[in-house]
């Protein structure tokens, strides 16, 4: 017998003399799944980081709108009049169409940057409440093991209810 298949026969035997124990078979394995998609849709927190970034970035937002909608019409009307102008005008013009579309696409780029940021920072605050709560479902009823990935689990074993039902009443209940 070669020195791997002595060392695996010798894992086995140990995992048969425990599946036979009476102690073992008294004591079950409780696991529970939490959909953390669902959880930062569903729950109030989440909906409310959600609120707040709308609020605060909603401003800024507009004003880029209303800087492409300004830039297009400028860019529209020069391709109308450019067959028209006089070639300095028409470089001016082009040139100062560009500045802008630079400006533009640095002020888009630097707004995406600061949502993103403000976003990372609401939803990590929503996790981690999130995971307080999941731990004390967890504990209050004796779960071993709570997954939030799977390929499968049973529907029985998903908890995500439970949870998305004590963050919203630990938002009513001011926490």
């Amino acid at each position: 017998m070669t020195p791997l298949l002595r060392a695996a026969g010798a894992l086995l035997i140990p995992a048969f003399v425990l599946a036979g124990s009476p102690a073992q078979a008294q004591e079950t394995f409780r696991i529970g799944f939490v959909n953390p998609d669902r959880v930062l849709r569903e729950a109030q927190p989440a909906k409310a980081a959600q609120a707040k970034l709308e609020a605060e970035f909603l401003k800024r937002e507009k004003d880029l709108q209303a800087q492409g909608e300004a830039l297009k019409t400028a860019s529209e009307k020069f391709e109308r009049e450019a067959p028209t102008m006089a070639e300095s005008q028409r470089t001016s013009r082009q040139r100062a169409l560009v500045d802008q579309d630079r400006d533009f696409q640095r002020r888009r780029r630097e707004f995406q940057e600061d949502l993103n940021a403000r976003k990372n920072e609401e939803l990590q605050q929503v996790y981690e409440r999130a995971n307080r709560v999941v731990k004390q479902v967890a504990e209050a009823e004796k779960y071993d093991a709570i997954l939030q990935e799977a390929i499968y689990i049973n529907p029985k074993h998903d908890i995500t209810e439970k949870v998305i039902k004590a963050l919203n009443a630990s938002v009513a209940g001011g926490k």
